[in-house]
């Protein structure tokens, strides 16, 4: 009973299973730098400037369907890509915290041994807190990658799918004697 139900199982697999689909491929001077397919999150700009985001629900004939609104792939004019590590999350909050405690702490620190408020910060201290807060700030503005297509980048389509050939196609007449 058993291998009965197994071939069975193995029998309807086709039936139950979807083939490849339409792959849509972002390149940078012919480089991959990105590969978009059914199911991906896209977050673009069209032609006519609106941004729009969602999960791509189909790949078909040259055309991208955002949550079930079809868009030809040369409507699409810029892509926007968002990135969560961290080096861009935790690291840059972290090392702004760091700059303000040295900051503060100089201060505290002066105040405490009752210094004049001139010789609370020293050279190293502030170009090393100066240092943390910039590349904490900089650091912040790297979540998002904005891609826009033309010269430096492009989008290809590359169609998968088995293309039906005609089936009523003319057949050749024979050649006269």
């Amino acid at each position: 009973m058993l291998i009965k139900a197994l071939i069975l199982l193995f029998c309807l697999i086709p039936f139950m299973t979807q083939a490849q689909t339409d792959i849509l491929v972002l390149k940078k001077r012919g480089a991959h730098v990105r590969t978009y397919t059914v199911g991906d999150e896209l977050n673009m700009e069209t032609v006519y400037n609106q941004w729009l985001t969602g999960t791509i629900t189909q790949l078909r004939h040259d055309s991208i369907y955002l949550n079930g609104m079809a868009f030809h792939y040369k409507e699409i004019k810029a892509i926007r890509r968002t990135h969560y590590n961290f080096g861009n999350t935790v690291l840059p909050y972290g090392m702004i915290a760091a700059a303000g405690g040295i900051l503060v702490l100089n201060a505290v620190n002066g105040a405490y041994r009752h210094d004049k408020a001139k010789d609370w910060y020293t050279h190293s201290s502030i170009v090393t807190g100066i240092a943390l807060l910039a590349g904490g700030f900089l650091l912040t503005r790297t979540t998002r990658s904005t891609y826009h297509l033309g010269h430096r980048f492009k989008l290809d389509y590359l169609e998968l799918t088995f293309k039906k050939t005609p089936a009523s196609s003319p057949t050749p007449s024979p050649r006269p004697f």
